[in-house]
This record gives C-alpha cells, sequence and structure tokens, in this order.
C-alpha cells in the first residue's frame, strides 16, 4: 500500500520539493520558484501587453490576453525558461489631449519614465530571485523603444555578474512583418492584413482565445471606411491563419533568444 500512495504522489507531481508543471511564475510559491532555479530555470520571460482599444469586435486585453499565452508556448519550447506576470500598464498615447488610443474609451496609458521604472525594478525583483536571463517581449509597437533602453541600461550595469537582459525586438516583428508575409504569401492584400485590428491581428486573437472577437461585430466591420480604431479588414480572419502567425513568432522568437544568450 505504501508503494502504491509513493507512485500515485509521483505521477500527480505532488512528491514534496518538486515544483508544479507550470511556466507561470505567480502558479509557483516562493520554495517552488527557488527550487526551479536551482534546478537549472534560471531564465524569465517578461510579457508585456498593453490595455487599449481594438476597433469594435475585440476587447480591450487583447495584447494582455496573447502575450502571456505565446510567452508561455516560447518557455515551454526554451525548456529553462519561466513567465513572470504580465506588464499591462504601458504608453499608449497622451491624456491632455488625448492622442493616440487614448482617443478611444478604456485605453489605459502611463508616461515613458514610469513604465521603463516598472521594467527596471520587474528586472532587479527577478535578479534578486536567482534569475539569470531577463527577456523583454513586447505585444506592441509603442514601447518596443523603451524596451531596449532599459534592456541596455540594465545589461551595461551588470555586464560583471553572469546576469544578462535582453529585449527581444524579434517577437514584434514576427507578429507584424513576419506574420504579414506570410499572410501575403496565401493572397491576402496588405489593405486586409492592416496593422491593427485587421486580418492578422484578428487571426492572432481568435487563434488565443476566440472570446477575445465579437464574432457579430467582426462580421459587420465595412471593408471601406475601416471603423475607428481598425486598420485593415478582419471579417475573414480565422484562428486557423492564427495558428500559423502563433508558430512563427514562438520559432523566431526562440530562436533570437538563444542566438542572444550564446552571444554573451
Amino acid at each position: 500500500m505504501r508503494l502504491l500512495i509513493v507512485a500515485l504522489l509521483v505521477v500527480s507531481g505532488t512528491v514534496f520539493g518538486q515544483p508544479p508543471a507550470s511556466v507561470f511564475l505567480e502558479d509557483l510559491t516562493s520554495p517552488e520558484l527557488a527550487t526551479a532555479i536551482r534546478t537549472g530555470k534560471t531564465t524569465i520571460l517578461v510579457p508585456i501587453g498593453g490595455t487599449e482599444q481594438n476597433g469594435p469586435h475585440m476587447v480591450l486585453g487583447k495584447h494582455n490576453v496573447r502575450v502571456k499565452v505565446l510567452a508561455g508556448r516560447i518557455a515551454q519550447e526554451l525548456g529553462n525558461a519561466l513567465v513572470a506576470p504580465v506588464i499591462a500598464y504601458v504608453p499608449e498615447g497622451g491624456v491632455n489631449p488625448p492622442t493616440g488610443h487614448m482617443r478611444y474609451p478604456g485605453t489605459i496609458t502611463v508616461p515613458s519614465d514610469v513604465y521603463r521604472k516598472v521594467l527596471e525594478s520587474a528586472a532587479r525583483s527577478l535578479k534578486l530571485a536567482g534569475l539569470r536571463t531577463i527577456v523583454f517581449l513586447g505585444d506592441s509597437g509603442d514601447y518596443q523603444k523603451d524596451n531596449e533602453i532599459v534592456a541596455r541600461q540594465l545589461d551595461r550595469e551588470w555586464a560583471g555578474t553572469q546576469v544578462r537582459v535582453v529585449a527581444i525586438g524579434e517577437y514584434y516583428k514576427a507578429a507584424t512583418v513576419g506574420f504579414a508575409g506570410a499572410l501575403r504569401q496565401r493572397g491576402y492584400s496588405d489593405a486586409e492584413i492592416g496593422i491593427h485590428a485587421g486580418l492578422a491581428d484578428t487571426s492572432l486573437a481568435l487563434a488565443v482565445d476566440p472570446r477575445l472577437v465579437r464574432p457579430v461585430e467582426q462580421q459587420s466591420t465595412q471593408k471601406a471606411p475601416a471603423p475607428p480604431g481598425v486598420s485593415g479588414d478582419p471579417r475573414r480572419a480565422t484562428a486557423e491563419l492564427g495558428n500559423a502567425g502563433i508558430d512563427i513568432i514562438v520559432t523566431q522568437s526562440v530562436a533570437a533568444i538563444r542566438a542572444a544568450v550564446a552571444h554573451r
């Protein structure tokens, strides 16, 4: 009987000292995180989203949901990585007067200097926990330069240590330029693919979680002129197309992270 109980505990992953299978830091206890780091999970992905309008057919938290799911996929592919909680408060434009996405209800913004301090503080906290490679993954384009600035600053500061900080711009490039190229090869036009809440953006959302998209509003979106906040035409967006984009993003991001670590 005792052997049976031990076997069941091993299978269920509840043996004392063995961390659960989740790659998400917020799913772990503090001792479980320490064990994971001690046994080789020394890379941490910091997923960065944003709370912004996405037209009449897609929810405000699209970036936050998407970047968490994709960061999880990337961490699993890397094998030695965990995923930090999503940073959802990012620069989205001015408040007075409203600019950019701030012209639409529900968008939340913070100043760039505040955002950079959040990134810096998060990285310092993760370094203190014992993580050695800190990776910024940004799902939106507005703060890519901020990510690079903070990563370079900390990387220079910690040059004499074993800690590395990198901003992986390839993640965003794969989601935009790379995915758009794949859609063109399938016969879709740039006008339909769009750059925000169009075919590409909506397809990725459908693949990640179809609840992010309102199907009636998606199909009622007129091709010309596009509704406020939409660049492109989302009506032919599908999860199948989005899955192809996810494969591109994960593959290129994993390669870029491995290359950055090897370069150091």
